[in-house]
C-alpha cells in the first residue's frame, strides 16, 4: 500500500504545481475528518449494525471534499448548478450520512443517531428519495458508478442544449466514490468502457483502494491492475494516498487546472477502519460494528473525545462560515442564469418545460392523428410514437443496447451521440444492458430528461436489478422491450421470453404494459409519460391488426389498467382476459364460441398495475361476480393469472421454454390457435 507519495498521474506522468494546505486549514479538515470517523463508528455501535470500516478509511476524502472541493449549497440541495456526489459504495452510508449533517443538509444529528432504524432519513444504504443531499439510491455494488455516468452524460447533453460562449448554466462535475467491491462488478466495467468511449469529461470517480474486501484481502479474489485497465478504457487515472490532506489537495488542484479531456479516476489508497487499533487494515472493519472497547480505544487513538455523537465546535463554526461561501457561490450562479434566460428566451422555455416535466396538453388528441397502417408489429407502431414525441417533448432522450434496428428506438430527426460530441439524442449503449439501465437512470436524476432505452425482453434480466432500483426510488425511465414472446420465430428459446412478463410484474411501482394494437400502444407510451416511475412497454415482433373495441380513450381504457374490450350479450359462459397478441387471439377464440351459443365477455388486461389501482367498484364492473369460467391467454408463464382468473380458471401459457420454428408451427405446438383453445375450454 502507497503511504508516502504525493501523486502521480497514470495518464501522462505531469506534475502539478499546487500550493500546500496551510496548516490551520488543515486542522480543521483533520478536526472534520475525525469527526465524521466519531460520528460513523457511533452511528453504528448504536444500530449494532452497518459498515464502520468506509467511513473511517476515507474520512480525509469526505472532509476534503465537502470541506473544501465540492460545489454545493446546503440549504438548496436541489440547485442545479451543484457538483453532483455519487455514494456507489452505498454500505458506507454513515460517510456520506456525516459528511451532509457537519455541511449543514437537512439531517439532523437525531437521524445520524436512528441510524438504521424504522421511519429514520438514515436507511442502511443511501436513498434518494428518503434522504436531502443523497443523489441516487445505492447499494448493490456498481450501480452508482452507471449511476454516476448516466448522470455525467445527462449533464453534458444539457450543457450542450443550453450553455452560451457567455453563460455556462450547466458546468458542474460528478464524483462518485467506488469500492473494491464496485470495481470487481461487472456493471462498473460496462459503464466505465462506455464513458471512455463517450470522453464524457466532467466524471470524476474516486476509488477506495483499501485492498481489504468483506471476505479477507483482496489478493484472496482480485489481482488484475486496475490503472491499466481504467486507461485503456480511456480513463485519465492518478494515484493518491487518500489518509493525507497535502496528497489529495495535490491531485485536485492539478484536475482543476487542467482541462479535462476524458473522465478521471483517482485511486485513493486507504487504510480501511483507519483509527481503530485492532481491526484497521483488515476486513473485521467492513461490516460490523466495532465493539464498545474498540470504540473507546479507537477514540483514544484518535484523541477524540469519549462523549458519544461528539461535534468539535471548531467543526460546527467552520461550516457555518463556509456556507457563506456556498450562498455567495449560488447566487452569482443565479445571476448568470437570469441573464442566459432572458437573452435566450426560447431556450428559457424549453429549460423550464424540461425542468416541470411538461407534457404537451393535447397530447392525446395528436397521438389519436398519428397514422398506422395496421396490421403493424408493436415495435414499429412505438417506433412511430417515439419519433412523434421527440418533435413535441424536449426531454426526451433514447436510446439501444445495439438493437436499434430491431427494437426500433431511433429518433429519425435526431443525430447518434459520438465521442466528446453531446448534440444529439440518440444514444447507442452498445451490447451493455445492465449499464443501459444504470445509466439511464442517472440521466434522469438530473431533473431534465426523461430517458427511454431498448433491448429485447430476454435480455431483462440482465438490467433487472437496476430497474429495481429505478421503481424503489422511483425514477422516471421507460423501458422498450420488444420481441416478446415465442413468436419472434426461429431465434429459439434463447430469445423467446416466457417468464418474464411475471418477472417484471413482480417489482413493486414498476409499471408494466403489454400493448395488443396500435392503439393500445399509444396508450401505453401516455401511461408511461404520465407515471412518476419507470415503466416497461412490452411489444410484439409480429404484425398486429387493430381490434374493434380498443378505439376508446386513455381515461376508459388502458389508463385503467384493464377495461372490457367485447361485452357479453347475455349471462357470460366464458370471460376470456388476455394482453399484447393474444388479445386478437381471444377475438377469434370468441367469435367461435360464440357460434356455439355461448357468452363471451373479452377484457384487454394491459397492465395490471394500473388495473389494481382502480377502485373497487370498477374492478367489480370488470371481473367480478357470475362472469362465467375464466380464461387467460398470455404467451408466458401461468404464474399470477390465477389471481384474476380463479383456481378453477383456465391459464392459455408457456410451461416450458419455447423452440426455434417459425411462429405459425410454434403456435400450434404451444396451443395458441383457437382449435387447440377450444378444445381446453369447452
Amino acid at each position: 500500500m502507497a503511504k508516502d507519495f504525493s501523486f502521480t498521474n497514470a495518464s501522462s506522468n505531469c506534475s502539478s504545481s499546487a500550493k500546500k494546505l496551510d496548516n490551520e486549514f488543515k486542522q480543521n479538515l483533520t478536526k472534520i475528518a475525525n469527526t465524521i470517523r466519531g460520528l460513523s463508528i457511533d452511528a453504528v455501535q448504536k444500530a449494532n449494525s452497518g459498515h464502520p470500516g468506509l467511513p473511517m478509511g476515507c474520512a480525509e476524502l469526505g472532509a476534503y471534499l465537502f470541506g473544501y472541493y465540492l460545489n454545493y449549497n446546503s440549504k438548496d440541495p436541489k440547485w442545479v448548478g451543484r457538483d453532483r456526489l455519487i455514494l456507489s459504495a452505498g454500505h458506507g452510508s454513515m460517510w456520506l450520512y456525516s459528511c451532509l449533517h457537519l455541511a449543514g443538509y437537512p439531517l439532523s444529528l437525531e437521524e445520524i443517531k436512528n441510524f438504521r432504524q424504522h421511519g429514520s432519513k438514515t436507511p442502511g444504504h443511501p436513498e434518494s428519495h428518503v434522504t436531502e443531499g443523497v443523489e441516487t439510491t445505492t447499494g448493490p455494488l456498481g450501480q452508482g458508478v452507471g449511476n454516476s455516468v448516466g448522470m455525467a452524460l445527462g449533464l453534458k447533453l444539457l450543457a450542450t442544449k443550453f450553455n452560451s460562449l457567455q453563460h455556462k448554466i450547466f458546468d458542474s462535475k460528478v464524483f462518485v466514490l467506488m469500492s473494491d467491491g464496485d470495481v470487481m462488478e461487472g456493471i462498473s466495467s460496462e459503464a466505465c468502457s462506455f464513458a471512455g468511449h463517450l470522453k464524457i469529461d466532467n466524471l470524476i470517480a474516486i476509488y477506495d483502494a483499501n485492498n481489504i474486501c468483506l471476505d479477507g484481502p483482496l489478493a484472496q479474489c482480485c489481482s488484475e491492475d486496475v490503472k491499466m485497465r481504467y486507461e485503456a478504457y480511456g480513463w485519465q487515472v492518478y494515484e493518491v494516498d487518500g489518509n493525507d490532506f497535502d496528497s489529495i489537495h495535490e491531485v485536485f488542484t492539478h484536475i482543476k487546472q487542467q482541462k479535462q479531456t476524458a473522465p478521471i479516476m483517482i485511486m485513493a489508497h486507504t487504510v480501511i477502519g483507519k483509527g481503530s487499533p485492532h481491526k484497521a487494515g483488515t476486513n473485521k472493519a467492513h461490516g460490523s460494528p466495532l465493539g464498545e472497547e474498540e470504540v473507546k480505544a479507537t477514540k483514544e487513538a484518535l484523541q477524540i473525545p469519549l462523549e458519544e455523537f461528539y461535534i468539535p465546535q471548531a467543526v460546527v463554526n467552520f461550516f457555518e462560515k463556509k456556507r457563506e461561501q456556498e450562498i455567495e457561490n449560488e447566487k452569482k450562479w443565479q445571476e448568470t442564469f437570469s441573464n442566459w434566460s432572458k437573452e435566450n428566451p426560447e431556450l428559457f422555455k424549453e429549460y423550464q418545460a424540461m425542468a416541470s416535466d411538461q407534457l404537451p396538453a393535447d397530447l392525446e388528441a395528436e397521438l389519436d392523428k398519428l397514422t398506422m397502417e395496421a396490421p403493424i408489429a408493436g415495435r414499429k407502431a412505438s417506433n412511430a410514437v417515439i419519433n412523434f414525441l421527440s418533435q413535441k417533448i424536449p426531454q426526451l432522450y433514447g436510446g439501444s443496447a445495439d438493437l436499434s434496428g430491431s427494437d426500433l428506438t431511433s429518433m429519425k430527426e435526431f443525430s447518434i451521440v459520438t465521442p466528446g460530441h453531446f448534440e444529439g439524442k440518440n444514444i447507442k449503449f452498445g451490447v451493455r444492458e445492465f449499464a443501459m439501465a444504470t445509466i439511464a437512470t442517472g440521466m434522469n436524476k438530473t431533473g431534465f430528461i426523461l430517458p427511454f432505452v431498448g433491448t429485447f425482453l430476454t435480455f431483462s434480466d440482465y438490467m433487472r436489478n437496476a430497474i429495481r432500483l429505478a421503481a424503489l426510488q422511483s425514477a422516471q425511465v421507460i423501458y422498450q422491450f420488444t420481441h416478446d414472446s415465442i413468436f419472434l420465430g426461429e431465434d429459439g428459446p434463447t430469445h423467446q421470453p416466457v417468464e418474464h412478463y411475471m418477472a417484471l410484474r413482480a417489482i413493486p411501482l414498476l409499471q408494466v404494459i403489454r400493448p395488443a394494437d396500435t392503439r393500445e400502444v399509444r396508450k401505453a407510451w401516455i401511461a408511461a409519460l404520465k407515471y412518476h416511475g419507470p415503466t416497461a412497454i412490452i411489444l410484439s415482433r409480429q404484425n398486429l391488426p387493430d381490434l374493434p373495441g380498443t378505439d376508446v380513450s386513455f381515461a376508459e381504457g388502458v389508463g385503467r389498467g384493464a377495461y372490457i374490450l367485447r361485452k357479453e350479450k347475455a349471462q357470460p359462459d366464458y370471460t376470456l382476459i388476455a394482453t399484447g397478441s393474444e388479445l386478437s387471439l381471444a377475438v377469434d377464440v370468441a367469435d367461435e364460441l360464440e357460434k356455439r351459443g355461448k357468452s363471451v365477455r373479452i377484457v384487454s388486461m394491459p397492465c395490471w398495475e394500473l388495473y389494481e389501482k382502480q377502485s373497487a367498484d370498477y374492478k367489480q364492473s370488470i371481473l367480478g361476480g357470475e362472469i362465467g369460467k375464466r380464461v387467460s391467454m398470455e404467451a408466458g408463464v401461468d404464474m399470477g393469472w390465477y389471481k384474476y382468473i380463479g383456481l378453477d380458471g383456465i391459464a392459455i401459457c408457456m410451461d416450458r421454454f419455447g423452440d426455434s420454428a417459425p411462429p405459425s408451427v410454434l403456435a400450434k405446438e404451444f396451443g395458441f390457435n383457437v382449435e387447440d383453445i377450444l378444445n381446453r375450454i369447452l
